[in-house]
């Protein structure tokens, strides 16, 4: 008999251990499983930040400007609109000439002008028509450089890269070399990146109608999706009655939360745009369509929030003598809302980041204007990403990356204002 039972313990003793060997396997599998994902979005973040760093600073060149009357006041009379009419590119051009002593403005007028922005031109009449008494005097002017000067000067593109790779001849490298040596050429914060709307020249280009059209679409969404799908969850999981019916449209939500996201594109091009005659490349169409997106989202996860309120509450609520509506929404909801908020983020978060729906309805055209409001064509950050990022431009590189970091902000900003949220409602419902 003392034999079986030293066998038994045996045996259980190993089964033990083996279990217990299982656990910390699976223990280190999960661990191991963490420390990957985390490694990827380590590597992801710090693949954008270190290509996307340089966008938020520019090159600057400063050039003696000798604004004549001639060239800046063609009618002679001082006024804003002769001001605004003068032909100050051609100031740009002789002060980038007198800057490099050498050169030949008419042989080298190309490769000259090359090395300051289109904006040079704008900032300088910007300057004179806020100061008018600068006309006959030389003004020294901070102005941007191309997208190529300030590639060479982020150390990005030297001599030694490939004519095919580069745009600047070897001697345009001398005259910036030239220029840098005499304390005329600093790197500043980009303010056009944040300040301008799209533009064919990097140096120009910036997320601030793509920015803006995102917010209206947001908006519009949130306006929307939200009070639509709460209600929908409220209805469906207090109220609606337990059928056929009710099972059929509880499939068909979750159904369409596995939809993939192109094909709301095509329901609002046909819907909205076609048929009801709504305005191209609008945020109000974009936020229409990602509502839409976003809506079984949203019902879903608000009902499950509200399922996992105890049942007791509101057999409590009922038994003090609530009606169920003053039980559903003075005591069920409030306790469910903290999780409604979090599915909503959710739905926020796969919204912003939706590029296939807004190109169905032309929002992946060229806006360089400021949207005033969610009917003035638009853009959106995650569709101005795509459209840089196909640039063959190699500026767009570090613009491109500057966006998704803008991008990832909104969307931190987002998570951050719906975890404040929830950490107040969760106080409130306690």
């Amino acid at each position: 008999m003392a034999w079986v039972l030293e066998d038994a313990r045996s045996a259980v003793a190993a089964s033990l251990r083996r279990r217990h060997a299982r656990e910390r396997r699976f223990r280190l599998l999960g661990l191991a499983a963490v420390l990957v994902g985390m490694l990827f979005l380590l590597l992801l973040f710090v693949t954008v930040l270190s290509q996307g760093i340089g966008a938020f600073r520019q090159t600057e060149l400063m050039l003696p400007m000798d604004v004549t009357a001639a060239q800046v006041d063609p009618l002679g009379d001082g006024s804003r609109e002769s001001l605004a009419a003068g032909n100050y590119d051609a100031v740009v051009r002789e002060a980038i000439h007198r800057s490099l002593p050498g050169t030949a403005p008419r042989a080298d007028r190309a490769a000259l002008v090359a090395l300051v922005s289109v904006e040079a031109g704008f900032r300088l009449r910007d300057r004179v028509i806020a100061a008018p008494e600068l006309v006959g005097q030389r003004v020294e002017l901070w102005v941007p450089s191309s997208d190529d000067v300030d590639l060479y000067v982020q150390g990005r593109v030297n001599r030694d890269t490939p004519l095919a790779a580069r745009e600047l001849e070897d001697r345009q490298f001398d005259w910036v070399d030239a220029l840098a040596a005499e304390g005329r050429v600093v790197r500043v914060f980009n303010t056009a990146l944040i300040k301008n709307g799209d533009s064919r020249n990097p140096e120009l280009a910036g997320v601030r109608a793509a920015f803006r059209g995102s917010l209206y679409m947001l908006a519009v969404m949130l306006v929307l999706a939200f009070p639509v799908g709460v209600a929908a969850a409220v209805y469906l999981e207090e109220f609606a009655p337990r059928n056929r019916w009710t099972d059929l449209i509880e499939v068909n939500i979750n159904n369409l939360a596995a939809v993939p996201s192109i094909v709301y594109g095509l329901l609002g091009l046909v819907v909205f745009i076609n048929w009801l005659a709504l305005p191209r490349s609008a945020p109000l169409v974009g936020g229409l369509v990602l509502a839409l997106l976003t809506l079984p989202v949203i019902i879903i996860s608000a009902r499950a929030a509200i399922k996992a309120v105890p049942a007791t509450l509101r057999d409590a609520a009922l038994a003090l003598g609530a009606s169920r509506v003053q039980t559903v929404f003075g005591h069920v909801l409030p306790q469910a809302l903290p999780g409604i908020i979090t599915g909503t983020v959710i739905g926020i978060a796969r919204a912003l980041g939706e590029t296939a729906p807004l190109l169905m309805i032309g929002m992946v055209a060229f806006i360089a204007d400021i949207p005033r409001s969610p009917l003035d064509p638009s853009t959106a950050l995650p569709v101005q990403v795509y459209q840089w990022a196909e640039s063959p431009d190699p500026s767009f590189v570090a613009r491109t990356a500057a966006a998704i970091m803008v991008l990832l902000a909104f969307l931190f900003a987002m998570n951050l204002l719906a975890l404040m949220l929830r950490r107040k409602f969760e106080g409130h419902a306690g």
